[in-house]
């Protein structure tokens, strides 16, 4: 079985280190800054939920679980998290393949964090022994399919229709 993920990978003006609790406001903003076309469970609802609160308690629930967790990334020349990146077990793949998700706040768009984020677990998750990795992504993110492509990641043929787009299925073999 490949290896938990770790606690620090660090790039050329990223460190990616677990998630703290304290950091629940930049992840709820990141909630707030999705583009409209994504699914409204990953929308801020209109109750205002997820919450801080919420999204405090899914970090605490998260930290004191094993296994897989996604990172946060930090800019390294100012400490800012800009989001997250990082592997999570999906229901019905095999453990060993799990799916790569990332998201930065807008902000940090279009200067290739996600990119660089991403490049650092897939090399991390190669070295730990991971055969596959799998990421799927809405047709309309071409900046998320471009991402993929830099790393290397194939559409499978895969696509679930729905009224938010279609999703495409990639897949990575390490």
């Amino acid at each position: 079985m490949p290896l938990p993920t770790p606690e620090r990978l660090e790039t050329e003006r990223l460190v990616l280190r677990q998630r703290r609790v304290d950091e629940a406001a930049t992840y709820r903003r990141l909630w707030t800054e999705r583009d409209p076309r994504v699914p409204a469970r990953r929308r801020i609802d209109a109750d205002g939920r997820p919450s801080i609160k919420d999204i405090e308690e899914h970090l605490r629930a998260e930290i004191a679980s094993p296994g897989l967790k996604v990172l946060a990334v930090e800019v390294r020349e100012t400490g800012q998290v800009i989001g997250y990146c990082g592997l999570f077990a999906v229901d019905g793949r095999p453990a060993d393949e799990p799916e790569l998700a990332y998201e930065l706040l807008v902000a940090a768009h279009g200067q290739g964090c996600a990119t660089e984020a991403a490049r650092a677990v897939v090399t991390w998750a190669r070295a730990a022994g991971y055969p596959r990795l799998w990421a799927d992504v809405w047709d309309w993110n071409t900046a998320s399919l471009r991402v993929l492509d830099k790393l290397g990641f194939r559409a499978t043929g895969v696509v679930e229709p729905g009224p938010h787009g279609d999703s495409l299925q990639t897949v990575l073999d390490l």
